[in-house]
């Protein structure tokens, strides 16, 4: 009988060495064996293989849910290593931010000699004004009707003294007059100031004013129109944005006497104009003579102070201007403003404020009085000791 070679087996080129009929029985009973079993079903593989991409997809699976767990670990990290950077800043920045550094002390020479009323201190040079401000403790001054023009010849003055100027009071006219010409003026005012070393302006709007007239200063007080208010908002927008041409700030003075006085009128000129172009010439005593709440006015708009005046106010004086009808220069000569330290303003929570604040600038002492009355040079030694007491500057 001929051999039936089996078929070759896969993975292997060559038939098996011994292929008796016995072994061939014995093969088939144990495949009979197998298949009652269900041993060796194709299924047994399948099976197998279904098995594992299920516990692949497990898996799978499960990996997401660790790769989020860590993703939310590292997040949370990295906020409180954010939280925490930004505290260390805050914490350099206050180390780095020093009231006594970043708050500069100056005096106007309205003590000395007054602008609105030149027979008050007529007789006072330029010289002496600048000369005791120097004296009394002071870095920095305003600037007053009797200083040098030439900005060469004014800046060798006060280097000699070690002054340097801070501001000057610009008069606008933009409630009453063409814009074109306020700006020239302002222009001409801006560059003088430069040369001289102050980067801020002080502006008030004297369309209307009474401050210089022998008007009543609570009864005749001036009001703007609505048109007259947007003429104001806009020119002082206008302008301010030629004062940051030159790297300065334009700050507006509330006075009395004028059309921006009360602290109403106050927050319709912050709220109409541009925080880019125009700041507040926070000035205590003309709040306190206005019978406003200095303090209310220094929270509510303390992040658009730009300059600081330190006025302190005599309310014995304050109560005849008004009773009497007096004039506002009338008051100024009956002395109803005074330094800071010799009136009823309390400066303390002034101080704090503008400190907690974080303000950098100048605080000017600006209480123009009769110097035949108030010695200037005494005056300025007690403003300047009130505010280092007070203020620890």
């Amino acid at each position: 009988m001929a051999k039936v070679s089996e078929p070759p087996k896969r993975g292997r080129g060559r038939p098996p060495k011994n292929g008796t009929k016995a072994a061939e029985k014995k093969a088939g009973a144990k495949k009979t064996a197998a298949k009652k079993t269900g041993l060796v079903k194709a299924p047994v593989k399948k099976t197998v293989k279904a098995k594992k991409p299920a516990d692949k997809v497990a898996r799978t699976k499960a990996v997401p849910a660790k790769a989020g767990l860590k993703t939310a670990v590292k997040k949370a990290a990295l906020k409180k290593a954010g939280q925490a950077g930004k505290r260390a800043r805050r914490a350099a920045s206050r180390s780095r931010y020093s009231a006594g550094k970043n708050i500069r002390l100056a005096i106007a020479p309205i003590g000395w000699t007054n602008d609105d009323l030149p027979e008050l201190g007529g007789e006072i040079p330029f010289e002496q004004c600048v000369s005791e401000m120097a004296l009394a403790g002071f870095t920095g001054s305003e600037v007053g009707n009797k200083y040098p023009r030439d900005p060469d010849v004014l800046n060798q003055a006060l280097a000699l003294r070690g002054l340097t100027i801070c501001n000057a009071w610009f008069s606008s006219f933009l409630t009453t007059r063409p814009y074109e010409e306020v700006e020239e003026d302002f222009i001409r005012h801006r560059d003088f100031l430069y040369a001289v070393g102050a980067r801020v302006i002080g502006a008030a709007e004297q369309g209307h004013s009474i401050q210089g007239l022998d008007e009543p200063i609570f009864d005749a007080k001036p009001s703007f129109t609505d048109e007259e208010w947007d003429s104001l908002c806009s020119g002082l927008n206008r302008l301010g944005r030629l004062a940051a041409e030159k790297g300065m700030k334009l700050t507006y003075h509330h006075h009395m006497g004028t059309g921006v006085q009360s602290a109403g009128e106050i927050d319709r000129l912050m709220e109409n104009t541009d925080p880019e172009y125009l700041g507040l010439l926070y000035d205590t005593g003309h709040l306190v003579f206005a019978g406003e709440d200095h303090l209310a006015v220094l929270d509510k708009w303390i992040d658009r102070i730009g300059h600081v005046h330190l006025k302190d106010m005599r309310p014995p004086v304050r109560e005849r201007a008004a009773l009497e009808k007096w004039s506002f220069l009338r008051a100024v000569k009956e002395g109803v403003f005074t330094v800071p330290g010799d009136g009823a303003v309390d400066f303390a929570p002034v101080f704090k404020a503008l400190k907690k604040a974080r303000y950098a600038g100048w605080w000017v002492v600006e209480a123009e009085q009769d110097p035949a009355k108030a010695k200037p040079l005494e005056y300025a030694i007690k403003a300047r000791r009130y505010i280092k007491e007070t203020a620890k500057i």
